[in-house]
């Protein structure tokens, strides 16, 4: 009877096992070779698949080679050390190409009209492709993951937090703020005639107390520990986005996962505080009317058994917001700052304007609309150094992109950085740093309206992205009320992708004050 079951157990395990490798040869040999035929047989080349791996190893060894290396400040063009694989192939394999993440196809794109074509669907047919699950924890499956009825749902709470009047309200927020930051700038500046400040770690405390205060109700005091967490689990979710994703290895207790397990529970613990927070006032505060507020009433019991967020997505959608909301503003501010000081005369028309529009007032939410040259400024900012330096979707189906057929979950990948510096889109000086090209907007700046993907285009463009401006408006034009600033000898201009785009070695900063 014994020797019995196990042999039944053995012929059970066996089975199992004869499963498991005929899938394992499926998913890893077969199907790549078959992906493979069919895009050759289109014209789609590649660097071509490497059992397991893709080609994971020769994009970690091209990012290697350059992690060394240094742009002069007049250059902007750091795709060869944010995304050499992609100049790389590019240059061999033509503008659509193949290449492999792992055993997953990815299909790079750079035509403006097919990246068009995917970001502007509204059928379904391009979902979020399959994400890092270590950078899922850091974002939360909020709106920037969701698709789908989901997506709709969360964007219908969302949504009216960014309406433009609300927005306005939030000016003089910003404005605070950032003269709260000027304030403890001019007190140093009271030991001497000029001061170096490292601004980029500034700005990331600064755009923290901005959407604590303006999202969440909170200070960057209270929500300084979510911020923290967030920064280390950002760099630590970052360090596996190259390597090879085995489903379950998440879950084994290895050093890493351990620390961003913890990091990330430690994150939920603190959300879920402020969320209490206001929660116990609800019945004197009532539940606010800034983000976190709608979203708490969207959770509430009156909703009855449908409630249209429950409580775990409202803390996804906090993750969301606490990182995005802070992260890729604070990166905006930085590197503006930084074309301001390598262009002093745009510096100088800025701050006319400002002065002109403004004053010495506390900027308002009228006048930073007319601040025409400072927005030209940010979005060529924005063209030149996107938060983000690439996007992806995945193709929901067997479908045609582009007049190329594609196998169902394929990634396709449209590197924004590329793109902005395509000469065909942008002209022979796409280079270059002209914020002038904006000065008809941002659909005639090129041949192709939509051509600046810093913020996505389409449905699912970023929703924050006006909040992103204003704010930035609100700062730069606080800062030339009442600074001058010129570039540190010590700067080392190293721009670096860890998910977002900041500068290795941050941006220190010489600033002389302008008021007495």
């Amino acid at each position: 009877m014994t020797v019995g079951l196990v042999s039944m157990a053995a012929v059970a395990v066996a089975a199992v096992l004869a499963s498991w490798a005929f899938n394992a040869l499926v998913y890893l040999v077969w199907r790549p070779r078959a992906i493979t035929r069919q895009l050759r047989a289109q014209g789609i080349g590649g660097p071509g698949y490497k059992f397991f791996a893709g080609n994971l190893a020769e994009i970690k060894q091209l990012r290697a080679e350059t992690a060394g290396t240094a742009l002069d400040v007049g250059s902007h063009d750091f795709v060869p050390m944010v995304q050499p694989h992609f100049r790389k192939w590019i240059a061999i394999h033509g503008r659509t190409f193949l290449f492999w993440f792992g055993a997953r196809p990815t299909v790079c794109i750079t035509d403006v009209n097919v990246v068009k074509q995917v970001l502007f669907d509204r059928n379904g047919l391009y979902p979020k492709n399959f994400i890092n699950p270590h950078i899922a924890r850091l974002l939360g499956k909020g709106l920037v993951l969701t698709d789908g009825d989901d997506w709709k749902r969360h964007r219908k709470v969302v949504h009216p937090a960014f309406n433009m009047d609300k927005l306005k309200m939030m000016t003089v927020t910003m404005s605070d703020c950032a003269g709260s930051m000027m304030s403890e700038w001019k007190a140093k500046l009271e030991k001497g005639g000029e001061v170096e400040i490292e601004l980029s770690s500034q700005f990331e405390e600064l755009t923290a107390d901005v959407i604590s205060h303006t999202a969440f109700g909170s200070s960057y005091t209270e929500g300084k520990k979510v911020f923290l967490a967030q920064r280390e689990l950002q760099f630590l979710a970052f360090s596996t986005v190259f390597n090879v994703q085995i489903p379950g290895f998440r879950y084994l207790p290895t050093k890493k996962n351990l620390q961003i397990s913890k990091l990330d529970r430690e994150v939920r613990t603190m959300l879920m505080n402020i969320i209490k927070s206001r929660l116990a006032a609800k019945d004197t505060m009532g539940y606010g009317h800034d983000l976190l507020g709608l979203m708490l009433e969207a959770c509430a019991p009156e909703h009855g058994e449908n409630p249209l967020l429950s409580m775990d997505e409202i803390i996804d959608e906090c993750k969301t917001f606490f990182f995005a909301g802070h992260d890729t503003s604070s990166h905006l501010l930085t590197w503006t700052m930084f074309l301001l000081s390598t262009h002093p005369e745009w510096q100088e028309k800025l701050r006319e304007e400002v002065l002109t529009e403004c004053g010495n007032d506390v900027p308002t939410g009228d006048m930073l609309n007319k601040l025409k040259l400072v927005n030209m400024f940010l979005l060529e900012t924005l063209r030149l150094y996107a938060p983000v330096s690439a996007i992806q979707r995945r193709a929901g189906s067997d479908l045609e992109v582009g007049g190329i057929r594609v196998p169902e979950g394929t990634a396709l990948a449209f590197p924004i950085a590329t793109i902005h510096r395509d000469k065909e889109v942008w002209g022979e000086d796409a280079n270059e740093f002209k914020p002038l090209r904006f000065e008809k907007g941002v659909t005639m700046a090129a041949k192709h309206p939509n051509a600046l993907l810093s913020f996505s285009a389409g449905p699912r463009s970023c929703i924050g992205q006006n909040f992103a401006m204003i704010e930035a408006k609100a700062v730069i034009a606080v800062i030339l009320q009442r600074f001058s600033f010129s570039l540190s000898p010590k700067y080392v201009h190293a721009p670096m992708d860890v998910i977002t785009l900041r500068p290795k070695f941050g941006l220190p900063m010489i600033l002389k004050s302008l008021v007495v």
